[in-house]
């Protein structure tokens, strides 16, 4: 399974999605970058394999990166879901 997580300007909260395959995890990833690099705002409507009724919209002008991250078994039992780093104050 890999996890495309996706952090947005002003948001301590990253959003994911996941695919099964890497091929799809990857053009889940380009489309994300296609649309940052466009310069044109437009809302990308993601949805996740796992969990087919996981629906989000997110306006590509509010994201500031993006990453691919595969789950694996050593990820779940270290108890930290791979993402972006989120520091708490």
């Amino acid at each position: 399974m890999f996890i495309v997580d996706i952090s947005l300007k002003s948001t301590p909260v990253s959003f994911s999605v996941q695919r099964k395959e890497a091929a799809d995890a990857d053009a889940v990833y380009r489309q994300i970058l296609e649309a940052i690099r466009s310069g044109n705002p437009k809302i990308l409507e993601l949805t996740c394999e796992r969990q087919p009724d996981k629906k989000v919209g997110i306006l590509s002008s509010e994201i500031s990166a993006v990453q691919i991250a595969q789950k694996d078994g050593t990820t779940a039992a270290s108890g930290r879901p791979p993402g972006f780093v989120a520091l708490s104050q």
